[in-house]
């Protein structure tokens, strides 16, 4: 009962994130204050009453439009609260056994590591958080902003870093002895930042040999520097090996894009071509990430005993 209830409150609070986080992907590429003024339609200017805040039941109770002036409010205000409160509560669904018995089967843990691993629990919802945020400024606005980016990439470093130590169980469940304080051994530490930094910079370098290679071919830049940040982001929270998936996962994703774009009619009439669109890789990498984050080691792992390796 308690796991059913911790996920219910974590999805409700991620709708409240996403209807958040709307107001930064509308307000953060024009440069407006996330704070003031008020939420507000972006047509009419009027400031909407708290009932028109309610994540997701307000969109659907307006059938999708400002009750003033009837402009169609985006697809993407209900989609994006709807992710990050579904991403939420599935993260909270699955990592809730674990930090549930660490805190309610340890009578010896101390106050402050419980405060840990709540924290560590936070930090890694924070990720499907950023990668929401990446993907959509990325998908409408082909940003990749370097406050997500680096911030990002700060808090996988430090995810990486120290996972392992809420992950080790020094003496089985059950038992009547454990341990009052997570245990930092600077051996592992160090270790853990060396792995973390090598996969940042070959993550991030494999974006750029690419940009590299395609300008000596086309004389003209095909992938942006915000792409080489988003690959080390990835890198930092999932490791090499669930960035290089994530990269993968993008590539195809972006590959069914463009040929969906190739089939349709619109896009053969155009008087650029379809050679000249440019496709947000940062929203396919983003999708890709989030898929990696939750399912990557059991891809990774089915992937290399059908390979035999």
């Amino acid at each position: 009962m308690t796991r059913v209830l911790g996920t219910i409150l974590a999805g409700l609070v991620g709708l409240a994130f996403g209807s958040f986080l709307n107001v930064c992907l509308s307000r953060w590429p024009t440069g407006e204050s996330i704070v003031h003024p008020r939420s507000h339609c972006r047509s009419c200017g009027r400031t909407l009453a708290w009932w028109e805040n309610v994540p997701l039941v307000s969109w659907l109770a307006l059938r999708g439009r400002c009750r003033s002036c009837r402009a169609w409010i985006s697809w993407r205000y209900p989609l994006v609260e709807l992710a990050v409160g579904a991403l939420w509560a599935y993260i909270t669904w699955l990592s809730s056994p674990a930090i549930l018995a660490r805190i309610i089967f340890a009578p010896q843990l101390h106050p402050s590591a419980v405060c840990l691993l709540l924290a560590w629990w936070a930090i890694k919802m924070s990720l499907c958080w950023i990668l929401v945020a990446l993907a959509i400024l990325d998908a409408e606005n082909l940003w990749l902003p370097d406050r997500l980016t680096y911030t990002g990439t700060a808090l996988g470093y430090i995810f990486y870093v120290t996972h392992p130590t809420f992950y080790v169980t020094h003496t089985p469940i059950g038992s009547r002895y454990y341990d009052s304080w997570p245990q930092l051994v600077p051996g592992e530490i160090l270790h853990s930042s060396i792995v973390c930094i090598v996969g940042i910079l070959a993550a991030a370098g494999l974006i750029l040999l690419i940009r590299w290679v395609y300008w000596l071919i086309r004389r003209r830049e095909g992938i942006g520097l915000g792409d080489a940040k988003l690959m080390a982001m990835l890198a930092a929270w999932l490791g090499l090996r669930g960035a290089l998936l994530s990269f993968g996962l993008g590539v195809v994703l972006g590959a069914v894009a463009a040929l969906v774009l190739l089939v349709l009619p619109s896009t053969r009439k155009s008087s650029e071509g379809w050679a000249h669109i440019k496709l947000p890789l940062g929203t396919f990498l983003c999708v890709g990430g989030i898929v990696s984050s939750l399912w990557g080691e059991r891809m990774i792992d089915a992937y290399l005993r059908w390979a035999g390796l």
